[in-house]
């Protein structure tokens, strides 16, 4: 599945192809809307409050309008103070996102696009933070390979 964002209206939209689980959840979120819409009838806003004809957003309020920022930080707030990060914020979730990507291994043009960053090297100088555990993985993995070397000389 792929989806298309755009950061803002006129931005060129971008391609990303998000995590199984996460379109699951997306997939969900629509039919509970779609629901909403049902029940609201003539009543759903389908400007989404802004000035674009029929604006699709993801997360509405029950019937159809964008939600307050307030609302997604109050959200944002309670999910991370129940694991046990009471200082989450909106945008945190985003640094967070790309930090663990890039620690997961993921590849770092990829992360770049899906981010929307500039070049790959703004990704990397704002977020490649290097871990032990990245280096500890790094090594492993350059062991293996050296292994893998002599047993095929061997």
């Amino acid at each position: 599945m792929v989806l298309y964002s755009r950061r803002q209206m006129g931005d060129n939209p971008r391609t990303i192809r998000p995590a199984r689980l996460v379109m699951d959840m997306l997939r969900a979120r629509k039919q509970e809307q779609l629901q909403n819409r049902f029940r609201a009838g003539s009543a759903w806003d389908t400007s989404g409050g802004i000035s674009e004809p029929d604006a699709q957003f993801v997360f509405t309020n029950p019937l159809g309008g964008h939600l307050h920022p307030q609302t997604i930080h109050r959200h944002v707030k309670a999910v991370g103070a129940a694991i046990g990060v009471p200082e989450l914020y909106t945008h945190g979730l985003r640094h967070a996102y790309t930090v663990l990507s890039l620690q997961n291994g993921d590849n770092p043009l990829t992360v770049s696009r899906n981010c929307g960053h500039a070049s790959v090297a703004f990704t990397l100088d704002v977020y490649g933070v290097v871990s032990k555990t990245m280096r500890d993985e790094h090594a492993r993995r350059m062991d293996l390979f050296i292994e893998s070397l002599k047993d095929s000389t061997a």
